[in-house]
């Protein structure tokens, strides 16, 4: 006997619309009548489950968050490192296979900070996802026995964050070049006296 398929709900349709049009052209230039059209439900029906655009926009973040932060790169990097020093470079080898997709659309938390501004709710909520990547560095500087982990972070976070932009320019080494300059930042944070990892 065939299980069934699972039913996607017109609020799971939204969100993969909304998904889909915000992280390839923004949040201003998606408006809700073309969400409702692509998306084949009523205007009510969208603001049933999402109460304003911005409400819309909160929800791809977080669902940016869970398929993106820990599903690809995460995930990506713990796959692939056997340990926190591993996979703290590893983080780049996911990038280069992200950066070269026909696909690829930049950093939506980057992009929605730059587009909304820092005061704006969006913007605002794009800077709390980014310190969630920047926690996630955290952990493996930790974990890997790195000196300073938070000021770590802030760096690597640097180099995460400007090989994606180099990649949006047309860099397709940047991921690379960044992992190079990875490899210094982690001996500059390696003490002698810290356990190898």
């Amino acid at each position: 006997m065939e299980t069934p398929a699972p039913t996607v709900t017109p609020k799971d349709r939204i969100l993969r619309v909304a998904y889909d049009l915000f992280s390839t052209r923004g949040i201003r230039d998606v408006g809700i009548d073309e969400i409702v059209r692509t998306a084949d439900v009523a205007k009510a029906t969208l603001y049933k489950h999402f109460a304003s655009k911005n409400a819309l926009a909160t929800a791809f973040l977080q669902m940016r968050e869970r398929e993106w932060t820990h599903g690809i790169v995460e995930a990506g990097a713990i796959r692939r490192g056997a340990t926190p020093r591993e996979q703290l470079l590893a983080i780049f080898d996911v990038f280069d296979d992200w950066f070269h997709q026909e696909n690829f659309e930049g950093c939506s938390f980057i992009n929605v900070l730059l587009e909304m501004g820092s005061s704006h709710p969006l913007g605002e909520s794009s800077s709390v996802h980014l310190k969630n990547i920047r926690d996630i560095v955290v952990g493996l500087a930790e974990d890997g026995g790195l000196s300073e982990p938070e000021q770590f972070a802030h760096s690597w976070h640097i180099l995460m964050k400007g090989s994606i932009v180099s990649a949006t320019e047309g860099d397709d080494r940047a991921a690379k070049r960044a992992q190079a300059m990875a490899r210094m930042l982690i001996d500059t944070h390696t003490t002698s006296d810290a356990m190898p990892a």
